[in-house]
């Protein structure tokens, strides 16, 4: 293993090497089935403490490229191979366990209603002001910089879209996407999704999940063209997808010339140390229209949502429906935009994961 580790970068010397060894599974170094060295011999090589080696392989085994076997080790299970025709792991749907607790943590009320008072003091009568028709330049400013330093989504503030929840934006989705298109739905998968696509005229096709997310034949046989996923811990099944079957997503979209929804309203809530890699930062080519809302980490009255738009779609969305008025108050949306700037958003995001991980801990 030839891995440079900088203990000075501010990156954590965990997600470095996690970085490299995905870098060598990926490139066929560590092949598919293949045992990786054992977790003291890759602290040796590398210099890393045993501990910073076994948080690693932890994201390693998160994320689906490889498996860990009680006292036998590290195996590979990634392979290029499912990138390109991956074979069906279990056609029949199966519910697995949901990795995150689903009871509601709500953003600490003092903390808002301090932000509140504040912007009422610095914006005053601006606040009575229209926003721009698909949200203040603000909050999508400062979403931008929150998803660069905790997602890794790279994205221009004129590419997001702010709306009252997920619902709303859903129905903004119909309207660019809709005409003459068939979408497929995970199978099971919030209700509201297929209704709000009905409503607007859109014929729905749902298709089976299996253990690690659709199943591959359904997916394969499908007539989408729109594939909308929530590809972290989907309700109400509590299945994950692996990186293995993202990529399959992608290809599928890529190959197809078809739409990816990507519906991540769980997403931040992780117990992981590090964040699910979105298909957004992935694409590689492939059309993934990204949303998300603050109904879960903030809480559920509060109905804001954004919607992160692919650069080739962005300019032909706006000719298309920019001319809708922004559905939040401008006061909602500049109380957000203040707890992300000064970190309270993500310290608040912090407190709950470190909490379910205790949680887990101790069942």
């Amino acid at each position: 293993m030839n891995y440079t580790i900088d203990m000075n970068a501010a990156e954590p010397a965990y997600i470095q090497l996690y970085k490299c060894m995905v870098r060598d599974i990926t490139a066929g170094i560590y092949a598919f089935g293949e045992k990786l060295p054992s977790k003291r011999g890759i602290a040796l090589e590398t210099g890393l403490s045993v501990i910073t080696v076994e948080h690693a392989l932890a994201l390693l085994s998160e994320e689906g490229y490889i498996e860990t076997r009680l006292r036998s080790g590290c195996f590979v299970l990634y392979r290029s191979a499912d990138f390109h025709s991956r074979p069906e792991r279990d056609a029949a749907p199966q519910e697995r366990r949901a990795r995150e607790a689903r009871g509601v943590d709500y953003f600490p009320f003092s903390v808002i209603s301090k932000t509140v008072r504040r912007v009422l003091l610095e914006w005053g009568e601006q606040l009575f002001e229209r926003s721009p028709n698909f949200g203040m330049p603000e909050l999508k400013y400062e979403i931008c910089r929150y998803l660069s330093r905790s997602r890794g989504i790279s994205v221009a503030p004129d590419e997001v879209i702010i709306g009252s929840g997920a619902e709303y934006l859903y129905g903004l989705v119909a309207q660019y996407l809709g005409a003459g298109r068939v979408f497929a739905l995970e199978d099971p998968s919030y209700d509201k999704i297929r209704r709000v696509y009905e409503a607007h005229g859109i014929v729905c096709e749902l298709l089976p999940m299996a253990r690690d997310g659709i199943a591959s034949s359904a997916l394969a046989a499908s007539r989408a063209g729109v594939l909308h996923l929530t590809p972290f811990n989907s309700y109400p099944s509590g299945i994950t997808a692996d990186i293995s079957k993202k990529h399959e997503y992608l290809r599928w979209a890529r190959e197809r010339g078809g739409v990816i929804i990507e519906d991540n309203f769980d997403s931040e809530l992780t117990v992981s140390h590090k964040a699910e890699e979105p298909l957004f930062s992935m694409a590689g080519g492939a059309d993934v229209i990204y949303i998300n809302t603050f109904s879960r980490t903030i809480a559920p009255s509060l109905r804001v949502g954004y919607m992160l738009l692919p650069r080739s779609m962005a300019e032909d969305f706006r000719a298309k429906l920019g001319f809708y008025s922004c559905t939040v108050p401008v006061l909602d949306q500049i109380v957000i935009a203040e707890l992300l700037k000064n970190g309270d958003f993500e310290r608040h995001v912090n407190r709950v994961r470190r909490k379910r991980r205790s949680e887990l801990k101790g069942e």
